[in-house]
């Protein structure tokens, strides 16, 4: 789960670092009077998309007597009257830096990434150092300020070094797979001042946090969800729709981020993402079958993809319900199976009797998934 700005802000806060004042209007609501002695103001969609600043969500106010014409700019352009806003002091910045602790999946470890300079694509730039912290160890000011000192003078980089080192111990205590600090400003009076902050919480370890935690967050993630996703959440899976032309059906994030890819290689691309939830029953393909049914009624889908790897389930049952939700009503669009079965789910149905039962019922299936996804891409025409 993406915080937004406000959580995240105050995670920061809770563990010690320094933010801006700020205070949170909802819709109607009038700031309190103090904030008139503030050294300046920005007002901020509360949303968690980024690139506000881009899309004119993010404003500097003069003064307080800006607060309602700059509102209306930010939730004209939202379209969307109750879009929490967050009213900041503007914080005098000397400098801003880049600093960041994320997960590096590649490697299963936490690397601290760090740059002299912030702002918009700073991930992408060559002077970016990355500090890897190994899963066991502690990230040491030593080795932090190694790095630092070649972008930074001694003294800074030294203090630098020590405000990095927290990071890593903040991720693991609040479970995050990533914490950004853009812009991290140093102030003229020497203080490190966290101004704006990119947080995303690992939900799987949920459990280990308050649930009430993130209210805003929450309440915005919601919000953000379309119809279809919501009744998937609420039949025990995951989805997460995309821009796409091709429902794609499977059970686990590795096999939809493989079948994904494969389509985009072929000139197709997902509309659909599915993966499992924690806690939720054994068996969803029943359900995500129903959903990739009223996805697939849209003009813009060319074609139903369902991919399924089997273990030990039963291969003939998969099949007779995946047959039944075939014959219950006619498809809206052309449907492709893609399968793979251990020894113990083929007991009772090979394979290849698998695919010929489907092949009698009008649906091309495949063992190979290049060989699914280039079927399809030639039959709706990309290749």
């Amino acid at each position: 789960m993406r915080l937004a700005e406000y959580d995240g802000k105050a995670l920061l806060r809770r563990h010690g670092l320094a933010v801006p004042r700020g205070v949170l209007l909802r819709a109607g609501e009038d700031p309190p009077d103090a904030v008139a002695d503030w050294p300046g103001l920005f007002l901020k969609a509360q949303v968690l998309e980024g690139g506000r600043g881009k899309s004119g969500l993010v404003r500097r106010l003069q003064n307080i007597a800006e607060l309602r014409e700059m509102r209306r700019l930010i939730l004209a352009t939202l379209d969307d009257a109750d879009t929490p806003l967050l009213l900041e002091e503007a914080v005098p910045i000397a400098r801003e830096i880049f600093i960041a602790v994320r997960v590096d999946g590649t490697r299963q470890r936490l690397e601290i990434l760090l740059a002299a300079e912030g702002g918009e694509n700073v991930e992408q730039s060559k002077r970016l150092a990355r500090i890897p912290i190994e899963v066991a160890a502690s990230a040491t000011t030593e080795e932090i300020f190694r790095s630092a000192v070649k972008s930074f003078p001694r003294e800074l980089a030294a203090r630098l070094a020590r405000y990095a080192a927290r990071l890593p111990k903040i991720a693991r205590q609040e479970d995050l797979q990533l914490l950004e600090i853009n812009p991290l400003a140093l102030t003229a009076d020497g203080r490190f001042v966290a101004c704006d902050a990119k947080i995303i919480v690992d939900e799987a370890a949920g459990f280990r946090h308050d649930p009430d935690d993130f209210a805003l967050s929450r309440m915005l993630s919601e919000r953000a969800m379309t119809a279809p996703e919501r009744a998937a959440r609420d039949l025990g899976f995951q989805l997460v729709e995309t821009d796409g032309d091709v429902v794609l059906v499977t059970s686990g994030a590795g096999l939809a981020m493989l079948m994904m890819d494969l389509l985009a290689d072929h000139g197709l691309r997902a509309a659909s993402f599915m993966d499992n939830l924690q806690g939720a029953p054994d068996e969803t393909m029943n359900e995500r079958l129903q959903i990739a049914r009223t996805l697939a009624v849209r003009p813009n889908i060319k074609a139903i993809v369902f991919q399924t790897v089997i273990a030990s389930r039963s291969l003939a049952e998969r099949i007779e319900a995946l047959a039944a939700w075939i014959t219950a009503e006619k498809l809206p669009k052309p449907l492709f199976v893609g399968l793979a079965a251990g020894h113990a789910a083929t007991r009772t149905m090979t394979t290849e009797a698998a695919i010929e039962r489907l092949r009698a019922l009008g649906v091309p299936a495949f063992t190979d998934p290049v060989a699914l996804v280039r079927a399809t891409a030639q039959a709706v025409g990309v290749s």
